[in-house]
């Protein structure tokens, strides 16, 4: 058997405020709508994936863009999925990834999953930048997207795990704008109104305490959900799966999150500095 640093199952997670790479069980999702653009790849045999008002897409690779109702089925219980939030990357590059998804899923799906099988031979993965992410799984940094700055401190705060209560107009007092404007400009420059992107983001802190021993409830509060009602909705909604059938599934997962500052994650091999 191949030597393999990665303990047990090699179920892993980057996370960082502009990407995620998941490797690990689907579980048995149902209609989800993810607030990134999701790439899916099948770690062995093929995927299926029902989107909303399209035909289904069957194959080893899937892309979805933000916001779109969707299922995902596998031959497979185990899966990989990209995420990449949209306010990050140039919209143009949403089509060049589709484009290079239809014509080249093949060549895509095996560098995706050489990617995860360089993280599972790293023994380092803790601290990586966004650059470093995108060139490990698609060869190149991807284009980032020009943001208005007073928009791109608001989504700074958003991303902020503390779960500090965040309001547009809070947002736009910051931005020396008034809330109406604030909520136009933010609009024109995300894609997605600042209600809805925060919704997301919310969700989306889920992520970094799936693998914990954790009472719900005080994580439901902690990451700024009103209450449990809320909160396991949201969930549902964002990811298809109960907030429980989540952490349930990942006690396994081994969870690395990007920094600033780092080595280069492709060069994480064993005897590497």
């Amino acid at each position: 058997m191949p030597d393999d640093p990665c303990p047990g199952s090699g179920h892993l997670m980057l996370i960082s405020p502009e990407r995620v790479f998941y490797a690990g069980l689907l579980g048995r999702p149902r209609r989800r709508s993810i607030g990134g653009f999701a790439i899916y790849t099948a770690l062995q045999g093929e995927l299926r994936v029902a989107i909303e008002g399209r035909s289904t897409l069957q194959g080893v690779l899937a892309i979805v863009p933000p916001y779109i109702a969707h299922s995902v089925d596998s031959d497979h219980p185990t899966i990989s999925s990209l995420v990449i939030e949209p306010e990050t990357v140039d919209p143009q590059v949403f089509d060049q990834l589709t484009r290079r998804c239809t014509a080249q899923a093949d060549q895509l799906a095996a560098r995706i999953r050489g990617g995860y099988a360089e993280l599972r031979r790293a023994q380092r993965r803790n601290g990586f930048t966004t650059g470093e992410f995108d060139t490990l799984f698609f060869g190149e940094a991807l284009a980032a997207r020009g943001i208005d700055g007073r928009i791109a401190r608001a989504i700074a705060l958003l991303n902020d795990v503390s779960g500090k209560a965040l309001t547009a107009t809070r947002c736009a007092a910051a931005a020396k704008l008034s809330p109406s404007r604030f909520l136009h400009l933010f609009k024109e420059q995300t894609g997605v109104s600042f209600r809805a992107f925060r919704a997301w983001k919310r969700a989306r802190h889920l992520l970094h305490f799936v693998n914990a021993e954790i009472n719900l409830a005080h994580l439901a509060q902690d990451i700024g959900y009103p209450d449990s009602t809320h909160f396991s909705h949201s969930i549902r909604r964002f990811y298809g799966l109960k907030p429980r059938a989540i952490f349930s599934g990942s006690r396994d997962l081994a969870i690395y999150r990007g920094e600033p500052r780092s080595a280069s994650l492709v060069d994480l091999r064993p005897g590497r500095a």
